[in-house]
């Protein structure tokens, strides 16, 4: 069990460091991801920086992370809370990758795969609300945190599993805490302000409207 765990653990942060954003933005325009835009190592960066393209192929590399980590725990038998560090390190390998001198992005599509494999159908419905969110408002930030905010409301009432609900509640804190200098930021400035629900920069799909 050790020995597995161990190798889950390795592999799910070692997967999570996997620099899909600083890869997609090298290969397709040849610049550093981390040198424009936002200077997040994210889907929202690459999709307004580089392009739907890339940036959705980011998104499903960043979501795969996360799912793929948990789905080896579940293959190698582990127990629930081996399967939620497992979850976690790819979290973190997203934040702090090794392969970038562990500075890395915040780790939101990583998360919404570690939960997305943990409960598919509570997940479903949750991303269901965070793309209408979007749809509507363009607020890709507003989007994720409301998403996030109901999925243990979601679990607890299609699942009722108290340690799924505790784990997907710790995820979204830690979530909010590894967001807090960037969303302090875009506080201060009286644009951000003005779209505090409704993003008038950039369309649903992120690219900037025209003035």
């Amino acid at each position: 069990m050790v020995i597995n765990a161990t190798i889950a653990i390795v592999i799910a942060y070692l997967l999570g460091s996997i620099p899909s954003a600083y890869i997609a933005g090298r290969l397709f325009k040849g610049i550093d991801i981390r040198q424009v835009g936002g200077g997040n190592i994210g889907a929202v960066n690459t999709l307004r920086e580089i392009g739907l393209v890339p940036g959705l192929l980011v998104l499903i590399a960043d979501i795969a992370k996360g799912s793929l980590a948990v789905i080896i725990a579940l293959w190698l038998d582990l127990s629930l809370i081996l399967v939620f560090v497992a979850g976690f390190a790819a979290v973190v390998g997203h934040s702090w990758p090794v392969f970038l001198k562990f500075k890395g992005g915040k780790g939101a599509a990583a998360t919404i795969g570690v939960l997305f494999a943990l409960v598919p159908l509570e997940f479903a419905i949750s991303l269901a609300l965070i793309l209408t969110i979007i749809v509507i408002t363009s607020n890709v930030r507003l989007a994720v945190v409301v998403g996030l905010l109901v999925l243990p409301l979601i679990i607890w009432q299609i699942n009722g599993s108290g340690m799924l609900i505790a784990y997907s509640v710790a995820m979204f804190l830690f979530l909010c805490v590894r967001s807090l200098p960037s969303t302090r930021e875009a506080m201060a400035s009286i644009g951000d302000k003005k779209n505090l629900i409704f993003d008038r920069d950039y369309h649903f799909w992120q690219t900037r409207k025209s003035k």
